[in-house]
């Protein structure tokens, strides 16, 4: 019986190191490729926005200043809808596609802001960001109940922006920014977790790696978005204007 319980005990024990150091890896994966559409975003904003000729190329014309801000936002609900039917490769080929287009996107903060103001607001971002999704990650809590909240804070945020669009309330703005952080902030822990048990619950379906490592594409889209929208408010609220 003793033996019974040790060879138990260790087939568990073994378990538990199998599952971990798999969704240790698939986490890296997530962040690998959130970390290189970063970098790809980050290349192209500031080597279009650095360049006078292309910002005034690109954003002189109604229909390509257009095109360039609303093309990310399709792209986010094509990758959203079809991911799960695509190879892995071309899943992550069109992240990084997308995140190109962001770039352009982005591209006139290099206009709009100090170099200093850009640099300060990245690394403020890319504390909080990590010390969130850390929590996300090793909290017993389910935070499944925030998110809901999170995410109806996301639509009053879009509502109050849409508004100070026509009133441009320095106050309204200013609550905004702050307002956004926050929001992005929770809903970082809050995705970090989902990715995680996303992982754990269909690891062991058929073919559930490859669905895993699919599902960890829209993680890494979701983690992107959270970090840009941080970065983005906390710029407008501490970022000193050219």
């Amino acid at each position: 019986m003793a033996e019974f319980n040790s060879i138990r005990s260790t087939t568990r024990s073994d378990s538990s190191i199998n599952i971990d150091s798999g969704l240790r890896a698939h986490m890296n994966k997530v962040y690998g490729l959130m970390a290189v559409a970063m970098v790809i975003t980050g290349l192209v904003a500031w080597s279009i926005g650095t360049s006078p000729q292309l910002v005034g190329a690109l954003f002189s014309n109604s229909i390509i200043s257009l095109i360039v801000m609303f093309a990310p936002l399709g792209f986010v609900f094509f990758l959203s809808a079809r991911v799960m039917n695509m190879s892995y490769s071309a899943g992550q080929l069109s992240f990084w596609l997308f995140s190109a287009l962001m770039g352009l996107s982005l591209s006139t903060i290099f206009v709009v802001y100090t170099g200093a103001s850009i640099a300060n607001a990245f690394f403020t971002t890319a504390i909080a960001f990590g010390a969130m999704s850390l929590f996300g990650y090793t909290t017993k809590k389910d935070l499944s109940g925030m998110g809901r909240f999170l995410f109806m804070g996301v639509i009053g945020l879009i509502v109050a922006m849409v508004i100070n669009w026509f009133t441009q309330s320095p106050g309204l703005e200013f609550a905004i920014n702050v307002l956004g952080v926050l929001i992005f902030a929770g809903l970082t822990a809050y995705d970090t977790q989902n990715i995680k048990n996303t992982y754990l619950s269909i690891r062991s379906t058929p073919n559930g790696e490859e669905i895993a490592a699919k599902a960890g594409i829209l993680g890494a889209l979701s983690l992107y978005i959270n970090f840009l929208n941080m970065f983005m408010f906390l710029l407008q609220f501490m970022g000193n204007r050219e």
